[in-house]
């Protein structure tokens, strides 16, 4: 094993090479909307140096690169039902951010990646893809955050849009030096710390980590990645000790999560004890107005959440009828069974797939796209439901107070 060493080559593109285990790496460096990054990795292949090729991307990232009907294959259902709905609307908000960039620079965000794939392709050579699926990466990013910061995360990713403002030339400048996914969490990504561990450091070790476990032969790989990552990866890949396997499978792992949702949990159960409370002191009326207040909060407002989004009737009686039964089904949210009647009345066509990513941008295609509008219903039902826990709570206090 040598240590990295750095050097400048391939249109001025940063360049580490170094060598472990019998295996010479170079890491190049990328910007991701730069056409001087497409003329470097091009270069690079071409040079006949390289027998394997690898890139930061994950599966779902390469798919939607190198194949544009890749998202009309999406099984929402299957999404929806693995919960897994709030990532898939962080992708929407990526997308969207990368749409903005590519109509202002006029050149597509990771090109130089897409690049690099389809000339592994072309050539008939390895191709690993070395980044770390980015839901994983999001689920992860939320069990590091407090309740606030989840909410001002989220607020960021919604903001971003429907932004239709150009982005800044000293985002454009921070790209270019850094990281894809960073930069689409903006000004948070860089003011909180645990967030910034997520998106780089760890991807730093889990690319490194997948460099070594390829089982392939090679000896010589290109791997192109963005140039934020270049010095952390050189380092895990050159120091790392840690069997790459283990490795990969650790950072991969999404723990379930074990706090309990104290707050949730004892405000539901003052508000349950307050209405049994009602019902044995105050008598059979007081019991039946407070219960009534919890149901007419909580359905109400999420039933609310799921017209605001122009959900189907059915999808709106839904969530009004599963948002009182919270207590009832912890770790259900009513925003589930909104979204799939929504899904199963108004089934996305193909069309819809396909302009996923342009209608994410607006907010007229959210609501005009299929996808996108079962994506609203989930999201509006359940800050519905939990907005009306909160007035229904404060409403019961008043009563037995009173």
């Amino acid at each position: 094993m040598t240590d990295p060493t750095p050097a400048l080559d391939h249109a001025g593109q940063p360049v580490i090479e170094l060598e472990r285990d019998g295996v010479h790496y170079t890491l190049l460096g990328t910007a991701h909307v730069s056409r001087a990054s497409i003329d470097a990795v091009l270069a690079a292949i071409d040079s006949g140096r390289y027998d394997a090729i690898a890139v930061e991307l994950d599966e779902q990232r390469h798919k939607a690169l190198t194949q544009p009907d890749a998202l009309a294959q999406l099984d929402l259902v299957k999404v929806i039902r693995e919960r897994r709905i709030a990532p898939f609307a962080a992708n929407l908000a990526l997308a969207a951010y990368q749409r903005r960039l590519a109509e202002q620079l006029d050149i597509e965000p990771g090109a130089e990646l897409k690049a690099a794939a389809t000339e592994a392709a072309a050539r008939g050579l390895p191709l690993q893809l070395i980044d770390r699926d980015v839901g994983i990466t999001f689920r992860r990013i939320l069990l590091g955050l407090g309740w606030w910061d989840r909410m001002k995360l989220v607020g960021g990713l919604a903001g971003g849009l429907f932004a239709s403002d150009e982005v800044s030339a000293d985002d454009i400048e921070r790209l270019k030096e850094g990281d894809m996914l960073e930069s689409s969490f903006g000004e948070f990504a860089r003011d909180t710390p645990s967030l910034y561990a997520t998106l780089i450091d760890e991807r730093d070790q889990y690319m490194a980590a997948k460099l070594r476990e390829r089982g392939d032969g090679a000896r010589h790989v290109l791997a192109v990645v963005g140039a934020g990552h270049l010095k952390g990866m050189a380092r895990y890949l050159a120091d790392e000790t840690r069997p790459p396997a283990t490795l990969t499978e650790q950072l991969a792992h999404v723990p379930k999560k074990r706090r309990i949702p104290w707050i949730t949990l004892v405000l539901t159960t003052l508000i349950v004890a307050g209405i049994a409370w009602g019902y044995l002191h105050g008598g059979r009326e007081l019991g039946r107005d407070l219960l009534l207040q919890w149901v007419l909060w909580t359905g109400g407002l999420a039933g609310l959440g799921a017209l605001l989004a122009r959900g189907h009737v059915l999808s709106i009686l839904a969530a009004a009828i599963s948002a009182p039964l919270k207590p009832f089904r912890p770790g259900l949210p009513p925003g589930m069974f909104s979204a799939l009647v929504e899904v199963h009345l108004r089934k996305p066509a193909y069309p819809d797939f396909l302009a996923l990513r342009d209608d994410a941008q607006t907010l007229g295609g959210w609501y005009r796209n299929r996808v996108c509008r079962v994506v609203l219903v989930f999201l509006l039902s359940n800050l519905g439901s939990a907005a009306g826990v909160w007035i229904s709570g404060a409403a019961i206090a008043r009563k037995l107070i009173g």
